[in-house]
């Protein structure tokens, strides 16, 4: 029984001696585990006679329980002095900021959203999205849009061509979003009206082109439609995307293959310190052109010249997105530079719309 005293004693004091729980787990491993010190004892009660049984067995489980209670108050011990030290470890500063949400750390690039702000605009005015593929046939890109054999646009140093079929033909990265207006004529009936935004390809670099860009067409094909029409949309366009009360137009004739008369489109604006200011000022911008459009090309979509006409206009979306957010350089919205981004961009919740307003 001495014996018995003294092992539980030297248990005891190693608990106390544990620093951690992973030492303490030893101390339990062998004392009371499968092959302990205790365990042992416990085993050999099974050799003694009644009496020993009855008096060293209540000795042995007595220690045990003892030996029980001490682990069981060291751990507690162990795992709160833990949890301070965690606690000193990860102390957090409530006096700095919230970190942004995702919602609010993401933009949104400016081509998009210019993109949506002008498919808000004119689907207030009732015209649809239609799509194209960017690869198209030369037939669908020039030919049905009236342009004449030998045309400079469909030359190799302005279009990138494909190499030709074993027919001969060559289709083509689109160099404008009229495919799809041609598309529209030739799968719907008229009234029609939508407008036509994409990408676009023509070979060409420098700060105020890139070999791929984005263009915005519109199309309005019915029995009385005129270029009073297409005025009052064109100035309703531009008063709503420049976020003004009233902005004065110019049109000047033009030619191009698709339209007659075709015109070019100027806008009010006012130039000071490097800034472009609209609907004020005595200066003029190009901004679009525009035109009805040519009875061949109607002819050409199985459409009747003699019963039906119609307008198109056409302008750059990275051309309008620069004149109104500021931008520089036309390269810049192709750089994926992520500090451009968070400088220009736009909060993803931040959804254009007329009455909220469409850069808020």
């Amino acid at each position: 029984m001495t014996d018995l005293a003294q092992l539980q004693a030297q248990i005891i004091a190693d608990i106390a001696a544990a620093s951690d729980e992973a030492a303490l787990e030893a101390v339990r491993v062998a004392a009371l585990g499968k092959k302990g010190s205790i365990s042992a004892l416990l085993a050999t009660l099974g050799k003694m006679s009644p009496d020993e049984r009855k008096t060293q067995g209540a000795a042995i489980n007595q220690a045990k329980d003892e030996v029980s209670q001490s682990l069981a108050a060291r751990r507690d011990v162990l795992k709160s002095a833990a949890l301070d030290a965690r606690l000193a470890s990860e102390t957090i500063d409530v006096t700095l900021p919230l970190r942004d949400a995702p919602a609010e750390a993401g933009r949104i690039h400016p081509l998009s959203q210019v993109w949506d702000e002008l498919t808000t605009i004119f689907a207030d005015m009732g015209f649809s999205v239609a799509e194209g593929p960017d690869i198209e046939t030369d037939d669908y890109n020039f030919t049905k849009l009236n342009f004449p054999e030998g045309h400079p646009a469909r030359e190799m140093h302005d279009t990138f061509f494909f190499h030709p079929k074993e027919d001969g033909s060559r289709m083509l990265l689109r160099t404008h979003t009229s495919p799809v207006q041609v598309r529209t004529m030739l799968s719907q009936k008229p009234p029609i009206r939508v407008i036509c935004p994409g990408r676009t390809y023509r070979i060409d670099s420098d700060a105020t082109h890139t070999p791929q860009f984005h263009q915005v067409e519109g199309l309005v094909i019915d029995k009385s439609s005129h270029l009073g029409h297409l005025k009052w949309i064109l100035h309703e366009f531009c008063k709503a995307f420049f976020e003004v009360d009233h902005i004065n137009m110019r049109f000047r004739p033009s030619f191009f293959p698709f339209t007659e008369p075709s015109l070019e489109v100027d806008i009010q604006c006012r130039r000071d310190k490097g800034e472009i200011r609209f609907g004020e000022g005595e200066d003029w911008l190009e901004i679009l052109g525009c035109g009805m459009v040519h009875p061949n090309v109607l002819r050409a979509c199985g459409i009747d010249p003699d019963e039906y006409q119609g307008f198109a206009w056409g302008m750059g979306i990275d051309r309008i997105a620069m004149l109104k957010y500021g931008i520089a350089d036309l390269r810049q919205l192709f750089d994926s530079d992520v500090r451009w981004l968070s400088h220009y961009g736009f909060k993803p919740l931040e959804v254009p719309t007329l009455a909220g307003g469409l850069s808020s």
